[in-house]
């Protein structure tokens, strides 16, 4: 059957970005060309990963079943999937609130413009993660002031480099911006000092509250 590789959905609240603490349904979706240092879904990654191969329709009967009115598409990463374009178009004919999370190296030309339901959460992979080389710098063009940049840091090194980008981009003037540490790594009052040192107006610090809820290494939360 011809459909969307699935690792797992459910319905949680939102741990990070806009709407975090709101219900969320995730659709989780599995392999990623990126295999970042910091990864904490590797097993939905692998190529022997469990999958459930779901149709659009499926998929979308799913969303509608739990009433709740966002949606996160997350990975993996879930704009390598086939047919990811027409759930996205499917999910917002039904009235949903439709976000994206992709790890910055898909381009995301291939996907605009998008519908004003559906937000895109990009991750700039920072030289602690070893994947930066691969980040596609158009997609910068494509953000809007719905959209969020995240930069998920694990030293000063990646602190430093995320604040060149900023300014390089003009990211605080384009979207939302995040500051997410590598759990168990960097310590957030070290972002936070960095903030402030810098004077990072309008970026934010985001914790993962998932992470904070549940054992940290526990799926479908």
């Amino acid at each position: 059957m011809d459909g969307l590789s699935v690792a797992e959905k459910f319905v949680s609240i939102n741990g990070e970005g806009r709407r975090a603490g709101e219900l969320a349904v995730f659709l989780r979706f599995c392999k990623c060309n990126l295999r970042c240092g910091f990864c904490d879904t590797l097993w939905a990654n692998a190529d022997d990963a469990v999958a459930e191969i779901m149709t659009v329709q499926q998929l979308v009967d799913y969303v509608v079943s739990t009433g709740v009115q966002n949606v996160t598409l997350t990975g993996g990463e879930p704009l390598l999937q086939n047919h990811i374009g027409q759930l996205m178009a499917q999910l917002d004919a039904c009235g949903r609130n439709v976000e994206i999370e992709t790890n910055g190296s898909v381009p995301l030309k291939n996907f605009a413009p998008f519908s004003a339901r559906t937000s895109i959460t990009m991750d700039y992979k920072l030289p602690g993660s070893g994947m930066e080389k691969f980040m596609c710098l158009e997609n910068f063009s494509y953000l809007k002031d719905t959209d969020s940049v995240k930069f998920v840091v694990g030293d000063l090194a990646d602190l430093h480099r995320a604040a060149e980008m900023i300014r390089a981009y003009d990211l605080t003037a384009r979207c939302c911006v995040y500051f997410s540490p590598v759990f168990g790594k960097i310590h957030p009052d070290t972002i936070v000092s960095f903030m402030k040192e810098h004077t990072l107006n309008k970026t934010r610090l985001q914790l993962q509250l998932h992470k904070y809820i549940w054992d940290p290494t526990r799926r479908s939360v």
